[in-house]
């Protein structure tokens, strides 16, 4: 485990840039936290990685957001998601290994994620806007 302190929305970014530079562009990047912990913003950073420099907001209503950059991102929420019916009814198993999947609220379907899974962990830190990352 790797872990990170983020004092900004821009120490986010940065901290996501570093972890993207770490990957191939076909993972599955499932990310742990509260409401407002920056899964969105880590988000951003990831993917301008990616060279997806705009656009990148929460799939909260879409379920599901595709970027294109270098190459192909599929932004997932999976907030509504009660079970593996739901999850199979949003396509998620036919995005695997096209692209780098991303998956806001992974503790709805933990139970049914690819095994090399990168889980990503944000909390909040002791001091305002502080968050602390970790990469497991």
């Amino acid at each position: 485990m790797t872990e990170y302190i983020s004092r900004s929305l821009e120490d986010t970014e940065r901290i996501a840039k570093e972890i993207a530079s770490t990957l191939e562009g076909k993972e599955v990047v499932a990310f742990l936290g509260g409401l407002g912990a920056g899964k969105t913003t880590f988000t951003r950073g990831l993917v301008s990685h990616f060279g997806v420099d705009n656009g990148v907001h929460s799939p909260t209503f879409a379920i599901v957001n595709e970027y294109q950059g270098t190459v192909p991102v599929y932004h997932f929420d999976m907030y509504r998601v009660a079970d593996e019916d739901d999850l199979y009814s949003t396509g998620f198993y036919d995005y695997l290994g096209k692209g780098l999947v991303i998956i806001e609220w992974s503790e709805n379907v933990l139970d049914f994620l690819p095994q090399d899974t990168i889980f990503i962990e944000l909390s909040y830190g002791e001091e305002e806007n502080t968050r602390i990352i970790r990469r497991k």
